[in-house]
Parts: C-alpha cells; sequence; structure tokens
C-alpha cells in the first residue's frame, strides 16, 4: 500500500507544481491548450506555447506463452506481460521535467519516479527512481523498446528491473562528428524501493557508485534510434555505439545488488558484514539500413573481508567459493543481430552464454547457461504498436527449456 500511497503523493506533488507556475502566470496566457494525442506519444498538454508541457501514456503487452521444460509437462499461460502507465512533464523556463511510471502487472508496481534539471544542452542532473545506465545496454533500454518480449538471460541473472534510487549525472560532449556522453550515479545499492514497506525496513550496507561512458565515433544516431536495439529509423549511414560500464556496490545484501535482507554475513563480533559487488560492461551497437548487430560482456566479482561468517556465533565460516552462493558471480555475454525491412517486418536472432565465477561450485548462483532466440516482429507503428512471436531455448548443463511468446504491444 505504501507504494500507491508514494504514488498519489507524487502525482498530487507534480500538479501543485504546475498549478502553481501557471497561477504565478497571467491566467489570459493559459487560455489556450494545445491538447494532441498519437501512438507512443500519448496524450499532451501544451500551454504557453510549450513552455509547459504534461503527458498521460502507457504501454499494454497482452501474451500468450507456452513453456516447455526437459523435464516436465508442458505449461500455457494468457497474461499481460506489462501493463504501464505513466505521467511526464516539463517546465522548459524552469529548465525541470520529472516521471512517473508504474506497471500494474508488478505486486510492486513503482517503476520510475524523478525530477530531472537539465541547466544546458550538455548536461542532465536527475535525482529519483529510475532505469539506471550503469548495466549493460540492453538493461539500459526501456521495456518497449526490446526486440523480443525479454531480455536475454545476461540482463536477467545479473540484473532485476534494472532500477535503482539516487542521483544521476549525464553529459554530452561533440569532438567534431565524435559525440561522447560520460555518465555517474551515486544511489542506495537496493535497487528500487530500496527503503522498504516499513520504516523498520530500512537500507542496508553502503551505497553504489557507478559510470557508464558511451562514444559514437561515426555521428548521431537518428533521433531516438540509439534508445532501442532494432534499426527501425533505417540509417542511412553507419552508426556505431561504444559503450563501458561499471559499478561497485557498497555491503550488497540481494544476490544482484537490487534489493536487501536476502541474507546476512556476519563478523567475529556477530556484526553484519557484507560483500562489496563490482560489475563491469562492455557493449558495442551497430546500425546500417534496418540492420543492427547489439554485442554485450560482463564480468562480475565480489569481496569479502576474511574473517565472515554466514551466523552471528562466528561457527559457520564463508569459504572462499562460497560468495557465489550469495552473488551472482561469473562472466556473460550476449550478442543478437537483426534486419528491418521498410520498416514493416524484423527479423532478430540472440545468442548468450554465462560461465560461473567457480565453475566447481554446485550451489552457485550463475552457472553454465546457453541461449537461443529467434523473433519475427510486425511493425505497423514502429515500437508503437507491433506484434510479435518468438521462440528461445536455454540449456543449463544436463536440462533444457524451451519458450513460445506471441504477443502484441500497444504504447500510447
Amino acid at each position: 500500500m505504501k507504494n500507491y500511497t508514494n504514488l498519489r503523493l507524487f502525482a498530487f506533488s507534480s500538479f501543485l507544481f504546475f498549478a502553481f507556475h501557471m497561477s504565478a502566470q497571467n491566467l489570459d496566457d493559459f487560455k489556450e491548450s494545445n491538447p494532441g494525442f498519437g501512438l507512443g506519444q500519448g496524450l499532451n498538454f501544451n500551454f504557453n506555447d510549450g513552455d509547459y508541457q504534461f503527458k498521460i501514456g502507457g504501454m499494454v503487452q497482452p501474451n500468450i506463452g507456452m513453456q516447455k521444460d526437459s523435464t516436465s509437462e508442458s505449461r500455457y499461460f494468457l497474461n499481460s506481460k506489462r501493463t504501464y502507465f505513466n505521467l511526464a512533464g516539463k517546465a522548459a523556463k524552469e529548465k525541470i521535467a520529472f516521471l512517473v511510471q508504474t506497471d500494474f502487472s508488478l505486486a510492486s508496481p513503482l517503476l520510475d519516479a524523478w525530477v530531472s534539471y537539465t541547466p544546458n544542452k550538455h548536461l542532465k542532473l536527475s535525482f529519483g527512481q529510475q532505469l539506471t545506465f550503469s548495466n549493460n545496454r540492453e538493461m539500459t533500454l526501456m521495456e518497449t523498446q526490446l526486440q523480443l518480449i525479454d531480455r536475454s538471460i545476461l540482463s536477467n541473472k545479473f540484473s532485476a528491473t534494472g532500477r535503482e534510487f539516487g542521483l544521476f549525472i549525464e553529459s554530452q560532449f561533440n569532438w567534431g562528428e565524435i559525440i561522447i556522453m560520460p555518465k555517474v550515479a551515486v544511489t542506495s545499492g537496493d535497487g528500487r524501493n530500496s527503503f522498504g514497506l516499513s520504516s523498520i525496513d530500512y537500507d542496508l550496507g553502503g551505497l553504489k557508485y557507478a559510470y557508464r561512458l558511451d562514444v559514437c565515433p561515426l555521428g548521431k544516431f537518428k533521433e531516438g534510434n540509439d534508445k532501442l536495439i532494432a534499426d527501425i529509423k533505417k540509417e542511412e549511414q553507419p552508426k556505431l555505439m561504444l559503450g563501458a560500464a561499471g559499478s561497485t556496490n557498497i555491503g550488497a545484501s540481494n544476490s544482484k545488488g537490487a534489493g536487501h535482507g536476502d541474507f546476512y554475513l556476519y563478523n567475529a563480533t556477530g556484526r553484519n558484514q557484507l560483500p562489496n559487488y563490482r560489475k563491469l560492461f562492455y557493449d558495442v551497437l551497430f546500425k546500417w539500413n534496418g540492420f543492427s548487430f547489439l554485442g554485450e560482456y560482463i564480468i562480475a566479482t565480489g569481496k569479502v573481508e576474511q574473517g565472515t561468517y554466514f551466523d552471528p556465533t562466528a561457527l559457520d565460516a564463508l569459504q572462499a567459493t562460497e560468495i557465489s552462493q550469495v552473488l551472482a558471480l561469473g562472466r556473460g555475454f550476449n550478442t543478437s543481430a537483426g534486419y528491418v525491412w521498410n520498416q514493416k517486418y524484423g527479423i532478430d536472432v540472440r545468442y548468450a552464454k554465462l560461465t560461473p565465477e567457480f565453475e566447481l561450485n554446485a550451489n552457485s548462483i550463475i552457472k553454465n547457461q546457453v541461449e537461443m532466440s529467434i523473433g519475427i516482429t510486425r511493425y505497423i507503428n514502429e515500437n508503437n504498436l507491433k506484434i510479435n512471436a518468438s521462440i528461445s531455448q536455454l540449456n543449463t548443463g544436463s536440462s533444457s527449456s524451451l519458450l513460445g511468446s506471441f504477443y502484441i504491444q500497444l504504447v500510447f
């Protein structure tokens, strides 16, 4: 219930913010409003020739799926994979913007709730809960911009929703045709809604420090085309984005660094002694004339102090390889390629592989896994209205599973 209360409070505060600025102006200036609606654009209201903007939007993904494991019967399901509702606004003169976004397919629906300040075209400061840029490329993209209905196992095994609460600083500089985009963030380190559901469910560990550096050596992508994987915009010239990201999560108590209280470790005196969790990513995105290629690589490691125990009585010592039983440690890569014909039909193939840091530890969270996927998409209105059918196979040692999916995406 607290998530709903926070959402109502944030929405009401945002309304008061815009109402205050409107009342401070001559009321005659606001007699003319330019309401408009379009798929992917939401319901927009513009005041003072666009100085103040407010948008209501969302997305639904009705989905039919089938899963067949090598050791069980086939399972079928019909659901709404994602059900988004969002409110966004911008005050151009004040250089302030905000977003509140929820997914009502989740038990805890609040995804994004942030306010940003953009003093100039080179700098943007954001505070709140948002999709962080410190993960792999696929994980930094909104769910509306994915090729297939789910992200790869690289994203899913090392990240949760990709949302975090904190301060985010983004910048952009041009060096001739080369675009350089450095970004840094300081977050709670406990993922979204990090402070729990009550006053006694408090944040654990320290902060998370993260960065990302993206470089476009061949110039700028078409508007919005760097924020999705498929080349829907059909780049006339080759476009390339090279990226590197990393993070250090001080005192993690969740296997992916996206929650807290899932495990506890102690020192010899019985006090909490949580491990540091570190991730390093490299990625590349290439597009040209409908063809797209995405490549990603991750290294995830953990650091634990000597004299760490599973119990506060210091009887059960943590052995060297056992850190992989509480943190997702290892390496992985994900590659995908696709082609879009005349902005109408697209085909995508994906191959991902994970390797645990300690392969001899059978209880490691990360295991040897290989995922292969193929999907076909009919673009009716780019990503705003599309139909997708895909099939994926996941192999884990002696077992395997097959997942088929058919869904329609409508962004409004």
